[in-house]
């Protein structure tokens, strides 16, 4: 019998991509093939060379349709076959092959805030609701507002087979999280924006609107971001506290380059107020939930672990993210092991010396 594949791709809207989706019916037995677009719609091609093609890269069940049915991740080409320029995964595929022996690991926390008729859901239609602090991780149908929508939410990802592995309310009313991981910076990404999808998707039948923004209502109200926990081998494996403290070193060399890649508004999120490092400053500090990189009190426990970068945003795109954060730390550290491994050759012929 045949079934109904939801091919799901990023176009090319600025300053922030939109998600696309359309259906193709495909036959029993047969597996989601490349595809086509009109990307002179999608802000990824001009009308007189529209054509753009869909590579299935990730697919799920379809857990809104029905599980015989499929949720299609896919990346842009164009005709020639090659990445179209908005094709940001090309790029990781590439870091994650280079890095792959070091193994890097991801685990994202999606923020996103609930809006209907132009103000977080909850919100009244004048002023505003009681100030932040009973909203996060609350209990309470007079202050937690989408709940329904995020059950529903969490059962489809976890029915999509998708690696999601909790939820909570945010700090600020209308606002929740959900999180992802821990997996490789290639599925995590996938899933993540797969996830993104659906939740988009469902809050539709509730006629509300799910945004990323990472600073819906200007004021004294917290931003959305999409804090990201990162590790590698070394850091996972005992004595991981030089490689973690290492890779916060690391990042620190490039702060400008990860800030660019972080999500469209984060000079508006990042202010060094509401639980966040200003975005032109750099620190890192076990359970500082101020600086920009936190490392978790187990992992200072434990001496080994991974690092939390508390700075990108909820709109930011994974693949980028993830992509920088190998190509930083990894790279650091692909560049020491061969000075470490000259000082080794080095070290017998001292001690022969010192004998003779």
């Amino acid at each position: 019998m045949p079934y109904q594949a939801e091919y799901i791709w990023i176009d090319g809207t600025e300053p922030s991509p939109l998600l696309r989706s359309k259906t193709r019916i495909i036959a029993d037995g047969e597996q989601p093939g490349i595809w086509g677009f009109d990307g002179s719609s999608t802000n990824q091609a001009v009308g007189s060379d529209s054509d753009c093609v869909l590579r299935p890269v990730w697919s799920c069940p379809d857990p809104l349709r029905g599980l015989e049915d499929r949720l299609v991740m896919c990346e842009v080409l164009l005709p020639n076959m090659r990445p179209h320029p908005t094709n940001t995964r090309a790029r990781l595929a590439r870091i994650a092959k280079q890095y792959a022996d070091q193994e890097p690991m991801f685990g994202i926390e999606q923020e996103y805030t609930f809006f209907k008729d132009g103000r977080p859901l909850g919100w009244p239609a004048v002023g505003y609701p009681a100030p932040q602090g009973p909203y996060y991780c609350g209990v309470g149908g007079d202050k937690m507002p989408g709940r329904e929508i995020v059950e529903e939410h969490t059962r489809a990802c976890m029915d999509a087979g998708i690696g999601i592995e909790g939820t909570n309310a945010e700090v600020m009313m209308g606002q929740w999280e959900f999180q992802v991981g821990v997996l490789p910076p290639l599925e995590i990404s996938d899933q993540l924006w797969v996830a993104r999808w659906l939740l988009f998707r469902i809050a539709e039948d509730f006629d509300v609107y799910a945004t990323l923004e990472p600073k819906p209502v200007l004021g004294d109200w917290n931003g959305a971001g999409a804090h990201t926990n990162f590790s590698t081998k070394a850091m996972r494996e005992d004595g991981g506290w030089k490689a973690i403290i290492a890779g916060c070193e690391a990042i620190g060399t490039r702060v400008d380059e990860h800030i660019a890649v972080y999500g469209v508004g984060i000079a508006d999120r990042l202010t060094g107020a509401h639980e966040t490092a200003h975005y032109t400053k750099f620190s890192y500090g076990t359970s500082d939930r101020g600086a920009s990189i936190r490392i978790p009190w187990a992992v200072a426990k434990n001496r080994k672990g991974w690092l939390e970068d508390r700075r990108p945003n909820a709109n930011m795109d994974p693949y980028q993210v993830t992509g920088i954060l190998v190509e930083t730390v990894c790279g650091a550290a692909a560049k020491k092991a061969p000075a470490k491994k000259a000082a080794a050759r080095k070290a017998p012929a001292k001690k022969a010396a010192a004998k003779r």
